[in-house]
């Protein structure tokens, strides 16, 4: 029987205080107590088929009992259900959690409550846990029995394939045969019998979590996943009815969806009687009325309808719950019913600070076992592809399926199998079998990848967050996100941010064979020369092993993806290839030289004498010198990249061509960032050199060969670096176009970036988080909605021409909070901090004093937004209290997957800013090499092949791999030496940090310390705000 005494109610899981109760009170009143007195026994049907009895006082609100039941599940998103059971008229109604549990269900002896699924979230990769992907597995399972969850026989058979997959294992006929048998999923079963094994066949070695995660991907494609219908007539009296959803509300005719009614439309929603009303937001373009009348069957089915809408409204599009209006003091009017309970927003946001313990569950039918939150979770950047599950694509499901033969299978707990309910576990699990697995920290972001082959197991998939998560656990699994076409297949070390997002570490980076020896480094350490001039000749081998596979990215896979597609001219083709694959195959022979002489230098070949040897600016000489022979290459990377992006302008195919090649693994960047690699490559030697020169005395033998050396690069980088700037700029305004909907001409001749960051703008509703960007001419503020493009809707734009900024702290009462008020609109804007406040202060009035000596104002920007005519006093509130979190949802058709961890993402989490300035001083701080890597709460170090670039860190297992294992997104961050009391006793060890999430890592010398913390410390603080960029010429494409 569950228990409600000397339990932690869901709430204060969720953070509230103890004994909060639900929050709807104004501040500073105090929530009733839990009433004591006698008890009442209520009986709950689970999802799993089993009942609970749950005793609870007799005067308790609908909330006792609804904690009850998630504390006995150990279920932290218990947001997402609800209690439904038949009132005295036997409708079904939704439990309401203020009120009393015994005045809404007057004889509980005879009464079963369902605990069920109330919100369908519309990407279920924003369920952070296990358990409750399987808890919604559990519902559709139910609503695929019961009728309500209809679609194709191909459809419905792939279902019920993951389904079986998670109750029984991997495929053999026999015992699928008695299991279909003694199972019906659906009436009439038997006829798909057949098509459902050939479905199951394919997902050997598929575990539970990820047959959850893969069933939940195809139910959500369908129209009628989480659909309630509720049967009314329109005004003319045609039978129809109506559902809500996360959207909106929708109207179906049968099972056909034939309108829908997004909450950004919706203005006002209420009910009279048996009438249902929708009044509409005014729109020039719509045929609809003002205000839409439906009729019900009754005036409690109209409420229970409109009560509904309501809570899904709130739970899905506000930030936090609504507070209750004053009671009128004589007269009442209308109902008072408010939602009740946390949004989505704030349990994503809770779950992602990880302030749960993360404990075992048991699945029921399933003779598999499942360790909850070991490791990430499973995202839709490795799910069957969406083709698959469309009602008229049999074919493309079953090649999705086919696919599907590649799935490896996730470690499984060994244990013995205990009784199948959802029960506590007694201890929570530290092993699997016998390998310790560390908590996860939720910031570091699985790559793409797919575990090695001679891995026995894996970890199963856990629950590092996906979306809207400070720790960019929604952050993608490598740095791009989305879908990957090229490779449809489920990978084991499965994400959140993913992040994002949006956080992770992939099975692979706390594989204790990963774990060095202390005692076996330190031999290595002793073995290998210690002079800084070996280190920094060992410094350009590390970063030309990144650099080669970068132009790999191009000249292999790249070109390998184009050669299969009819997408691109052959002009663009022979463009790029013949201006890269001369630069592949100098590098290649570059790098070996440099190998060759390292080999020398450490006395690792058959060479006695190595004083000729040590040293490496002969080699520098020799090549930098061959390079200039390149420069005709390099000067066409210009021409490479804008033809491209006129390409990708004019052309679809190839626009979804490059977009699906960037959601692949090996593209860790946008594809138009690896265009422009040599000429970064070129700044890099240049400060190479620098250093070695710096080092060298007049007098030693390599001086004067790294001093020509020097003059030689220098001189090449001041004939390419005014290109570069431009080229820099432009490919920065294309990328930013890809994060941005709901604009037409980002990208026009002379517009300059400055800064992008999170900003809180004033609005009715209050402080509201916008995502801004600023250029030499204009000033966005987005929104981020909570889709699967992982894009920005813009809300509006201000020309900076005629703008001026004042600081308003004490007018407002907002601390670091500016008002910039343009020539026909005024907004309010506070920063997190002073630090913050003062780079946007300086850069907006930089950026007005350029619009200022420009021409005049800037050419509209949103070519299909309406102008905005408001005056100065009117502000945007009114447009921003409706137009939050889910408007973006109105161009879904024109969304389609996108990559989850951008900068742009990552300033959105991590509520900071990032300028041009900052930019370009990450495009000359890169780094590789290896690092000893140590979590807060683990034993041994691991070691990694580490890439810094981009503000992220990502991780490899040895530098030969193709593509990252995880990153490690770096904006935010705060870099310290570990103190005396963190018990870090090794040399050359330096701290990453971020509010819970520690990071340790350890070089291999004095020398690779500094230039780690050198190159991070750019990433974790910005740069000097002074500019030049007023004195630079506009740039032309």
């Amino acid at each position: 029987m569950g228990e409600t005494e000397q339990r932690p109610t869901a709430g204060s899981r969720l953070g509230a205080q103890e004994n909060a109760g639900i929050s709807t009170l104004e501040h500073g009143q105090k929530p009733p107590m839990t009433p004591p007195g006698k008890l009442v026994s209520i009986k709950i049907q689970m999802l799993d088929d089993t009942q609970e009895t749950f005793d609870i006082p007799q005067r308790a609100p609908g909330k006792v009992l609804h904690d009850a039941v998630c504390n006995h599940l150990n279920l932290v998103e218990g947001d997402y259900f609800g209690l439904e059971f038949p009132d005295h008229k036997k409708m079904m109604v939704w439990l309401d959690l203020l009120k009393p549990v015994m005045k809404q269900i007057r004889r509980p002896k005879h009464v079963v409550v369902k605990f069920v699924v109330k919100f369908f979230p519309p990407d279920h990769a924003q369920l952070q846990e296990e358990l409750t992907r399987y808890l919604f597995a559990l519902q559709v399972k139910q609503d695929l029995a019961q009728g309500r969850l209809t679609c194709n026989d191909t459809s419905t058979a792939l279902l019920i394939s993951h389904i079986v997959q998670s109750e029984i294992g991997d495929f053999d006929e026999t015992i699928d045969r008695e299991h279909l048998a003694k199972n019906k999923y659906i009436p009439h079963q038997e006829a798909l019998e057949d098509k459902i094994m050939e479905f199951h066949r394919n997902h050997m070695g598929q575990t539970p979590a990820e047959s959850d995660f893969q069933l939940l991907e195809i139910a959500r494609r369908l129209e009628m996943y989480g659909i309630r219908l509720h049967p009314a007539k329109d005004r003319e009296g045609t039978k129809i009815n109506l559902a809500v959803a996360n959207t909106g509300i929708l109207v179906f005719q049968g099972h056909t969806k034939i309108n829908a009614f997004n909450w950004a439309k919706v203005r006002k929603l209420s009910f009279k009687r048996k009438r249902f009303l929708i009044k509409l937001r005014p729109d020039v373009n719509s045929s609809f009325q003002d205000t839409l009348e439906f009729l019900m069957a009754s005036r409690d089915f109209c409420k229970s309808f409109w009560k509904i809408c309501v809570e899904h409204h709130a739970f899905f599009r506000l930030f936090e719950e609504p507070k209750p209006k004053p009671k009128p003091v004589l007269f009442s009017r209308g109902s008072s019913f408010r939602f009740s309970g946390r949004t989505q927003k704030q349990v994503l946001d809770y779950v992602k600070e990880g302030g749960h313990k993360k404990v075992q569950f048991e699945r029921k039918h399933s003779k598999i076992h499942s360790i909850r939150s070991l490791t990430t979770q499973p995202s839709e950047q490795h799910t069957e592809s969406a083709r698959a599950y469309g009602d008229n694509n049999d074919a493309a499901a079953v090649q999705s399926c086919r696919q599907g033969k590649e799935l490896k299978s996730s470690a499984e707990d060994t244990g013995q199998h205990k009784s199948p309910s959802l029960k506590k576990s007694p201890k929570e699990g530290r092993r699997v079998d016998g390998a310790v697995v560390s908590t996860v920290e939720e910031e570091e972001e699985p790559a793409k990848d797919r575990m090695q082959q001679n891995r026995p197991q894996s970890q199963q998939p856990s629950t590092g967050s996906l979306t809207g998560s400070p720790h960019l656990s929604e952050l993608s699994i490598n740095s791009q996100g989305g879908p990957s076409v090229a490779n449809m297949t489920l990978s084991p070390n499965l994400s959140p941010d993913a992040k994002q997002s949006s956080p992770l570490v992939s099975p692979l980076l706390n594989d204790p064979s990963c774990i060095r020896a202390d005692d076996e480094e330190e031999v290595k350490r002793k073995r290998f020369p210690t002079e800084k001039a070996y280190f920094i000749a060992k410094e350009v081998a590390t970063t030309e092993r990144t650099y080669l596979k970068d132009l790999e990215v191009i000249t292999s896979w790249f070109q390998s993806a184009v050669s299969k597609e009819d997408c691109m001219p052959e002009t663009l083709k022979n463009l790029i290839f013949s201006n890269f694959e001369p630069l592949h195959k100098f590098h290649t022979g570059f790098l070996k030289e440099i190998e060759q002489r390292l080999a020398l230098w450490e006395g690792r070949s058959n060479a006695h004498i190595k004083g000729d040897y040590q040293r490496i600016g002969d080699v520098m000489l020799k090549n930098i010198q061959s390079m200039k022979q390149l420069t005709i290459h390099l000067r066409k990377h210009n021409e490479i990249l804008m033809e491209l992006e006129n390409g990708i302008k004019n052309s679809r195919k190839l626009e979804t061509f490059c977009r699906d090649f960037e959601l692949q693994k090996v593209c860790y960047l946008p594809l138009n960032t690896f265009l422009l690699r040599p000429l970064h490559r070129l700044m890099h030697y240049k400060q190479i050199m620098e250093r070695l020169c710096k080092h060298y005395p007049p007098s030693h033998i390599d001086f004067r060969d790294s001093r020509a050396a020097l003059a030689e690069i220098s001189e090449m980088v001041a004939q390419l670096h005014g290109n570069m700037i431009k080229m820099e700029n432009f490919q920065k305004l294309h990328e930013l176009k890809k994060d941005l909907i709901g604009m037409d001409n980002l990208v026009i001749p002379g517009r300059e970036f400055i800064r992008l960051g999170s900003l809180s703008k004033l609005s009715g509703k209050g402080l509201q988080q916008r995502m801004f960007f600023l250029f030499n001419d204009i000033l966005l503020y987005t929104s981020r909605g909570l889709t699967a493009s992982n894009q920005f809707k813009v809300h509006g734009h201000l020309p900076l021409y005629g703008m001026t900024m004042e600081e308003s702290e004490e007018e407002w009462g907002v601390p670091h909070c500016l008002t910039l008020r343009g020539q026909h609109q005024s907004i309010v804007v506070a920063a997190s901090t002073r630090a913050e406040m003062d780079k946007w202060t300086e850069d907006i009035q930089m950026a007005i004093d350029l619009a200022e000596k420009s021409s005049g104002p800037a050419p509209e920007l949103l070519a299909s937004s309406p102008p905005d005519n408001k005056s100065p006093d009117e502000t945007t509130v009114d447009q921003e209290s409706e137009d939050d979190l889910s408007a973006s949802r109105t161009s879904l058709e024109r969304q389609s997957p996108h990559r989850g961890n951008t900068t742009v993402h990552v300033c959105w989490h991590r509520n900071t800013s990032v300028s041009m300035i900052d930019f370009s001083i990450a495009v000359e701080n890169q780094l590789s090499g290896n690092l000893l890597r140590k979590f807060k709460n683990s034993n041994g170090w691991q070691k990694l092949w580490v890439v810094f670039t981009n503000f992220c860190m990502f991780f490899y297992k040895s530098h030969q791999d193709n593509h990252p294992l995880a990153s490690l997104p770096l904006l935010g961050y705060s870099l310290t030496l570990p103190s005396e009391s963190e018990n870090i006793h090794k040399d050359y060890v330096f701290k990453l940090h971020f509010k819970s999430h520690v990071y340790y890592f350890r070089a291999e010398s004095e020398y690779t310390f500094e230039r780690w913390m050198e190159v991070i410390r750019s990433a974790t603080s910005s740069a000097s705000r002074t500019r030049a960029l007023s004195h630079k010429e506009p740039h032309t494409y």
